[in-house]
């Protein structure tokens, strides 16, 4: 396996673990997310240009996509309450369901880790949905630690 930035070659594997994980949230929160792909075709190919928006594709001798992470530089620098940092946030991170398990993710996320170190950032940071409590457990495997809460209240 090796991991590198995704590039238009990826693009069908994306496609096909960006439906996965919809699914995922749509069937967990039918309320919040509707059964529809988080970008168009030409948004990923932009992203997949972008250095501020990087994305790092898993993909076996075959060049089939096994897992993906989406990450983005956010950094803070002279504000009233925020510290100067450079975070590196992971806006999604899939492995392709047929082949979890086998420490894909777990890969990503180190090269992931890795590649933040190389630019200097202070963090990583992801968000995770309460309705997947294995991606909350595989998370804390991984050494994180939760940040923040987001609550509600449903009306």
């Amino acid at each position: 396996m090796e991991i590198r930035r995704a590039g238009a070659a990826d693009l069908e594997g994306v496609k096909k673990l960006l439906d996965q994980v919809n699914l995922v949230h749509h069937i967990g929160r039918p309320d919040l997310f509707k059964k529809a792909r988080k970008y168009s075709d030409e948004q990923i190919l932009e992203i997949f240009e972008d250095d501020s928006r990087p994305v790092f594709a898993a993909v076996d001798e075959n060049d089939r996509v096994l897992g993906y992470a989406f990450c983005e530089h956010i950094e803070h620098k002279n504000e009233q309450m925020l510290a100067d940092i450079k975070t590196l946030y992971i806006d999604d991170i899939c492995v392709d369901e047929e082949m979890r398990g086998k420490h894909i993710g777990t890969e990503i996320y180190e090269y992931v880790k890795k590649y933040a170190v190389s630019r200097d950032c202070h963090n990583i940071t992801l968000n995770v949905w309460s309705l997947n409590p294995a991606a909350c457990a595989f998370y804390k495997s991984l050494g994180m630690e939760v940040q923040k809460y987001g609550m509600e209240t449903i009306l």
